[in-house]
């Protein structure tokens, strides 16, 4: 199967400061990669090297086959969306006109959307479910459905990675599992997704696959049932944690 998002042996960090070392990753389409880790333990930074906004202090990334570092900013945003922490809403745009800002990669500096990027805009609006959204102003959205109208502007720049730093933060639990959903649907229709979490329990909800953090790099990487151990959660947080089986399913439960 192709590889959409691949690291080989990636080193990543700030000038004059290391965070992780050694991390090998690939990501194909249809799986959702669930990063875990405390505070200070590098996700955001792993994400910003990923995305290419930090250069990689070792080894490489890859996008759809190509080393990241050969590839211009606007082909690296119509390949990868990203959706940053608490994605604020600073202005009045409305859902739609947001969402059309996705298409600012494929549209000349000073060009004028046209009908194609319009009807994209329109699809992706529609891919989340929130048409009835498309005229509300973003300002005057739940967290929920602002959370929802970023990730569509990600799948309007026609990116088949998504990189989703955090997107249940902050929310109320029926929008965590609005958002849950859509990243299980976007998976579904083939895109590959990366997303991070302080709530392990969501690496079993919604992932594939799940990748460890603590500090200098990855602990553990595999499957959810095989990394999302209360012996790996106790060295990561420093808290007892047990694993339940509720339905079939799988649950982290802290032990108070």
């Amino acid at each position: 199967m192709a590889v959409t998002l691949e690291a080989r042996r990636l080193g990543y960090g700030y000038p004059g400061r290391a965070v992780g070392r050694n991390l090998d990753l690939a990501l194909a389409p249809g799986e959702v990669l669930c990063v875990l880790g405390p505070n200070g333990g590098g996700k955001t930074t792993l994400f910003r090297t990923l995305l290419g906004l930090l250069p990689a202090q070792e080894g490489e990334v890859l996008l759809l086959g190509s080393p990241l570092e050969a590839l211009p900013r606007a082909e690296i945003a119509r390949r990868m969306g990203y959706v940053p922490q608490g994605s604020g809403a600073p202005f009045a745009f409305t859902v739609h006109e947001n969402v059309l800002m996705g298409r600012t990669a494929h549209i000349g500096l000073f060009a004028a959307p046209g009908a194609a990027d319009r009807e994209a805009a329109d699809r992706a609006i529609e891919a989340l479910g929130i048409g009835a959204l498309s005229a509300r102003v973003l300002t005057e959205l739940s967290g929920g459905e602002r959370q929802l109208a970023m990730i569509a502007r990600a799948l309007a720049q026609g990116a088949r990675a998504l990189v989703l730093d955090e997107p249940t933060a902050s929310l109320d639990f029926g929008n965590q599992v609005r958002v849950l959903r859509q990243i299980r649907r976007l998976a579904a229709e083939g895109y590959a997704v990366v997303f991070s979490t302080h709530d392990p329990g969501q690496a079993f909800l919604a992932a594939s696959r799940v990748l460890l953090l603590a500090q200098g790099g990855a602990l553990r990487q595999g499957p959810p049932a095989d990394v999302v151990t209360a012996d790996n959660l106790r060295a990561v947080y420093g808290v007892e944690v047990r694993i339940a089986a509720v339905d079939g399913a799988r649950a982290c439960l802290p032990v108070l």
